[in-house]
């Protein structure tokens, strides 16, 4: 018997949907009709649904705006099948992506709001639109041929990281309606993530960061010659920095404007370079910091090579495009992460810093940089530098810290506004030698929007004065914290840097990672000038696959309290970590090499307070990873010490070595009169 085959009613669904958009008196568009350039270009350079390039088409469309004149596009795909209205995956979200965090086109394309979802994510994507509605509508005829459906509303936005959340059920379009559609925005505005939700979605969001980087930097690698190692990195930095745009004053560059003209003045990398100029000046940076970033830029994008024109395209602008498709999702809507520390150690992965033994650069991981900052105290009225900064991951989970401390504090938005642009102006500050890493650490700050004032490229042991970098450059910078992940191959391992930071502080905290030898012999006389000013509160061994792929070495957090010297008898809390909770493996075709296999946040959490309020916090850890004893402060040598093991044996001990012996003769005496039996035929 021959298998029957349902006919899709896409048709019908269509004609109903309209016919509610016609009868509000909607200006929508189909398929084939432009909405707007910016919208229709933005469509056109998007992945299609199949997974080619290009081509969406929503099904209609239409622009609508709220009493406050803000626009919503509204994108809606048509679908004729029963089962066809949503896909969710096993946290109830949009299932977009495969569990390689690949786009999945088998959903968007049958799914009819997993193919509106997708439509709006071109939107965040290629234009300066930040709230966009999809709507999915599908259905069947019964029996009888009487037609239902079904709709389905989800807000895309910045604010859910592109995921989208569901507004609420409907059974027509009516608010889309002109009376009723700020009813319907209020909806919307008021729906809510949790914490849970949010760092849920960070995390999904970083791991499709870390597979287009790995795309991206693979891309440029193989395929695009002539480009030194720094080059890579400026590239992407002024190809970003171009591409932000400030609302209603700095327009974000476009694909189509690069023209790749010849002419002087025209070329792709002057037009790049004139659009950051732009953006800097509204972003109000001090004129020699400006001049240094266009200075160190320009050395990249006016050269020849890259300009030259071939098959009517210039090399910088196949680049950018790259870029641009690969990476603008994720800066555009705002991920509060170590976007560059991740670039980076992509870069490193693929570029040449792991050849050059010179630049030990190792960038610390996002929540290690995190647990730094929490260990250095850090709160909304922090003031904090880093003397090795690289990609500022450590000030950036700094800042982070601080403004969710002022958010949770501060009760006025006018209040809370000004404090926000006081830290990230006047309250972080940071070094870095190496320009390129220096740049990769302003680009950093800059998307952090825009912490990026006090990045200095200067060498914190020799041309540092302790003084502001720009602006109050007569004024010493107050620091209240210290963070330092430190390049080890400097003297004491790195403590040269954690010995000049505290000395030019009087008060507050430090928290370091270093290479766990700087604490056991190899950094005495450092470690002892720092004990006469500061105290040792914790010393922490470390996971020793924490930097698994770029360094093998074994590390320890030391946390300081500063300006009060070290007395011998000062209890120092030493802390086995050796089980942070993660899993890690360096596969590079893995989905996501960091696993949370036993409680990892909440043993993070724990280390937190152990640190700061002492045994009483133990919960997961045992006594044996948490021991309390003294250090010598003119030794400098004994500060990895463990808990002592007591190896003089208990009642019970003898009687479990009894027993055991005991139970082993009885099984010997067995097994010999089992032999004896089979031997007489028993």
């Amino acid at each position: 018997m021959a298998k029957t085959t349902i006919q899709s009613v896409e048709p019908n669904i269509a004609d109903l949907a309209n016919g509610w958009l016609k009868s509000y008196r909607l200006d929508y568009k189909l398929e084939q009709e432009s909405l707007n350039a910016e919208i229709d270009q933005a469509l056109n350079d998007y992945a299609s649904k199949n997974g080619g390039v290009g081509g969406n088409r929503p099904d209609a469309k239409l622009l609508l705006r709220d009493k406050n004149l803000v626009a919503y596009p509204i994108l809606i795909e048509y679908k004729g099948y029963k089962d066809k209205l949503v896909k969710l995956d096993s946290d109830g979200k949009i299932a977009n992506k495969t569990a390689k965090n690949i786009p999945d086109f088998k959903n968007i394309n049958s799914y009819a709001v997993n193919g509106a979802v997708h439509y709006a994510n071109a939107l965040l994507h290629y234009t300066s639109y930040t709230d966009i509605i999809a709507i999915g509508v599908t259905g069947y005829k019964d029996e009888r041929g009487e037609l239902h459906h079904s709709i389905g509303v989800y807000y895309v936005s910045k604010s859910n990281f592109g995921i989208g959340q569901k507004v609420d059920e409907y059974t027509d379009l009516s608010f889309l309606k002109k009376e009723n559609f700020d009813e319907f925005i209020e909806k919307v505005k008021r729906l809510q993530l949790s914490q849970e939700e949010i760092d849920k979605l960070k995390e999904q969001r970083e791991r499709e960061i870390d597979a287009s980087l790995v795309k991206l930097n693979n891309d440029i690698y193989q395929n695009e010659k002539g480009l030194g190692e720094n080059d890579r990195v400026y590239l992407v930095a002024a190809s970003i920095i171009a591409t932000l745009g400030i609302p209603n004053k700095v327009a974000a560059l476009e694909k189509s404007e690069l023209k790749s003209s010849t002419e002087d003045g025209n070329r792709d990398g002057d037009i790049i370079l004139r659009k950051i100029k732009a953006f800097l000046n509204e972003k109000k940076l001090p004129q020699e910091k400006k001049d240094l970033i266009v200075r160190t830029l320009a050395n990249t994008l006016t050269t020849d090579n890259i300009n030259k024109v071939e098959n009517d395209e210039s090399q910088l602008k196949r680049v950018f495009t790259k870029i641009v498709d690969d990476l603008g999702i994720y800066y555009k809507i705002g991920l509060t992460t170590d976007f560059t520390g991740k670039l980076f150690n992509e870069m490193y992965n693929w570029l040449g810093f792991s050849q050059d033994k010179l630049n030990d650069v190792v960038l610390t991981p996002f929540y290690i940089a995190t647990l730094l900052a929490k260990l250095a105290r850090v709160d909304k009225d922090s003031y904090v530098w880093d003397f090795a900064t690289g990609s500022a991951g450590l000030l950036v989970a700094s800042m982070n810290e601080m403004l969710i401390d002022a958010k949770n504090k501060i009760k006025s938005p006018e209040e809370l506004a000004t404090k926000s642009a006081a830290i990230k102006a006047n309250q972080l500050l940071g070094l870095e030698i190496l320009p390129s890493v220096y740049m990769l650490a302003i680009l950093n700050m800059i998307l952090m929007g825009d912490g990026s004032s006090n990045i200095l490229n200067k060498d914190s042991l020799k041309d540092f004065d302790g003084n502001y970098g720009f602006g109050n450059t007569d004024k010493k910078f107050p620091a209240t914290a210290f963070v330092l992940n430190p390049p080890y191959s400097a003297a004491g391992n790195g403590m040269i840097f954690v010995e000049r930071a505290l000395s030019m502080m009087s008060n507050g905290y430090a928290a370091i990672i270093i290479q766990n030898s700087a604490g056991s012999g190899k950094a005495v006389e450092y470690n002892k000038r720092i004990l006469k000013h500061s105290t040792l509160l914790a010393s922490i061994k470390m996971p020793i696959d924490l930097f698994i792929g770029k360094s093998s070495v074994q590390t320890n957090v030391y946390v300081f309290r500063v300006g009060e010297a070290h007395q011998k008898d000062d209890a120092v809390k030493f802390i086995d970590f050796s089980n942070d909770g993660y899993t890690r493996t360096n596969r590079k075709k893995a989905s996501c090499n960091l696993k949370d296999t036993d409680r990892a946040k909440e043993r993070y959490q724990e280390l937190v307070d152990l640190v700061r309020f002492g045994k009483t916090k133990l919960n997961i850890f045992t006594e044996n990873e948490y021991y309390e004893g003294t250090i010598n402060p003119e030794s400098g040598a004994d500060w990895n010490q463990t808990a002592p093991i007591d190896t003089k044996p208990t009642l019970d001990d003898f009687k479990k070595t009894v027993s055991d012996y005991l139970a082993w003769e009885v099984s010997c005496l067995l097994k010999r009169q089992d032999k004896e039996n089979d031997r007489l035929g028993k």
